[in-house]
């Protein structure tokens, strides 16, 4: 790997890291939702849901390709993974508790990186 190859994956490593961990968390918990018995209630959360999955696997993938416009998509990560885990926090079960966790630490990273 060259060295300008290695300085922006250094950089964008961390942040990857965490948009795959939410984007597998996130999987988990819509498919959890799907199985609750107050399923109807969870729409919402549950198209949130989905919309986190895909900027999360959206945004490592620009930061992999070191896109020139990573940093704006990863700002655009950050707002929706807030707002995954605002629907998450609703909800007491594990899955959705630990879900609205990784999602708060990604948008966490991801305004890191997007400011960096």
């Amino acid at each position: 790997m060259t060295t300008a190859m290695q300085t922006h994956m250094d950089r964008y490593q961390k942040c990857i890291d965490i948009c795959n961990k939410c984007m597998v968390e996130c999987e988990f918990c819509l498919d959890a939702c799907l199985h609750e018995p107050d399923v109807n209630n969870r729409v919402k959360c549950m198209e949130t849901l989905k919309d986190c999955i895909e900027i999360c696997s959206i945004s490592a993938k620009y930061m992999a390709g070191n896109s020139q416009f990573a940093s704006q998509i990863c700002e655009l990560c950050a707002e929706i993974c807030d707002a995954c885990a605002t629907e998450c926090e609703m909800f007491e079960d594990n899955h959705c508790q630990t879900c609205a966790q990784v999602c708060r630490e990604c948008a966490t990273e991801c305004r890191n990186m997007a400011q960096a």
